[in-house]
């Protein structure tokens, strides 16, 4: 009756990552942290999770002399937000059929 969720996306964290990137596209790394609340080290760990799993996109590269990484939702991080969020909202309504 009840799909799994995904794992990748029922992390607090990498789940708010890829609910700023569906609104925006495209964030750098400060826009996120300070969105997120997290720490660097923390935010840079589930990025590269995410990056892994093909959901975002990672450019670096330097602006100004400053290191600048930019993150972007891939088509299948688009994807796997939208089948999770379909997933829970078929728990939500569980109750109501």
């Amino acid at each position: 009756m009840f799909k799994d969720l995904d794992p990748i996306l029922h992390s607090q964290l990498r789940l708010a990552v890829i609910s700023l990137l569906i609104s925006v596209k495209e964030a750098d790394f400060s826009f996120i942290k300070e969105k997120t609340n997290a720490t660097a080290g923390n935010l840079s760990v589930q990025i590269q999770k995410l990056k892994e799993a093909g959901y975002v996109e990672v450019e670096k590269k330097f602006s100004n002399n400053y290191p600048l990484t930019t993150c972007k939702i891939t088509p299948k991080g688009i994807e796997a937000f939208e089948t999770y969020v379909k997933a829970l909202q078929e728990y939500l309504n569980a109750g109501k059929s």
